[in-house]
């Protein structure tokens, strides 16, 4: 059944993007196309170095949005890179806000297993860092158990609390409006009461949305056709998540105690086609 068209979309009133390192000049290309102070994230991979992550991080910041720099863990080698990072986005005034993740090697590269281990440095706030992002995974992880995610959650969200450091929530991308609310439910229980940012992707190919979503065990292939709308029998085609952003909306007028809720978005199909593509599900929806 249908859900009921919502009344508002309070869920984009303060959505967020992610680049790579490799998309400073599609910052400025979309520049026009995102309104002003739009946080966009700025990734941390391994096929990229800080000079590249800092000049992309430098270009969000120089178009007029506020940068949120990643740091990987398990992709820095040594406290000495560690900190060098920290004093390099310090004195450039880019280390306000930061993500922390684990990182996918397998093995650390150097002494930090995950974002935890980067927290309990009791370092970040001497390096200007007021605010954390840490991750979230509603549909679960495809090689850590829900108990283990759970617990990792709690551990990081006191250890910032006993730091004064601003926790602030941001979800691997999901597909699935009801497994994402019930997960925001179970957060709440852990005394969490701030802001959420749902992952989702923008818009992009149907056969690079079904890549990742293998890649990072989020849904089956049969799962994301009828919880995210689109079919399997036009691979060449694009989607966008219109649906599961509606899904969101709705659950979260049925319920308020979902508390902040913002949609945060993975451009896997470029920067300006999912900046755009805002715009137009903004102003359709109206």
């Amino acid at each position: 059944m249908a859900q009921p068209h919502p009344t508002t979309l309070s869920l984009m009133d303060d959505f967020s993007l992610e680049i790579t390192g490799k998309d400073s000049d599609a910052v400025v290309a979309a520049q026009a196309d995102i309104p002003a102070d739009t946080r966009i994230n700025v990734t941390f991979l391994g096929n990229e170095d800080l000079e590249t992550r800092v000049t992309a991080a430098k270009a969000v910041r120089d178009a007029g949005f506020i940068p949120v720099p990643h740091l990987a863990a398990r992709r820095i080698t040594s406290t000495d890179e560690f900190r060098q990072i920290l004093s390099t986005l310090q004195d450039l005034g880019l280390s306000e806000r930061l993500f922390l993740i684990a990182g996918d090697p397998a093995t650390p590269h150097g002494p930090y297993e995950d974002a935890l281990a980067l927290i309990n440095t009791n370092e970040l706030s001497d390096y200007g860092v007021r605010e954390v992002g840490i991750s979230g995974y509603p549909e679960g992880h495809p090689d850590v158990s829900n108990a283990v995610l759970d617990s990792a959650f709690v551990d990081k969200f006191n250890a910032l609390k006993e730091q004064s450091l601003e926790p602030v929530v941001i979800t691997q991308f999901a597909f699935d409006a009801t497994a994402v609310t019930s997960w925001v439910r179970q957060v709440r229980t852990h005394g969490y009461n701030g802001q959420i940012r749902i992952g989702t992707p923008g818009p992009a190919g149907i056969k690079r949305l079904l890549s990742y979503a293998r890649r990072f065990g989020v849904a089956s292939s049969a799962g994301i056709v009828k919880k995210y709308g689109f079919s399997l029998t036009n691979l060449l085609g694009t989607a966008g998540p219109d649906k599961f952003i509606l899904d969101m909306q709705h659950e979260l007028d049925q319920d308020p105690t979902l508390g902040n809720l913002a949609v945060h978005f993975y451009t896997f199909g470029g920067l300006q086609a999912t900046a755009q593509w805002v715009q137009e599900f903004k102003q359709k929806s109206r």
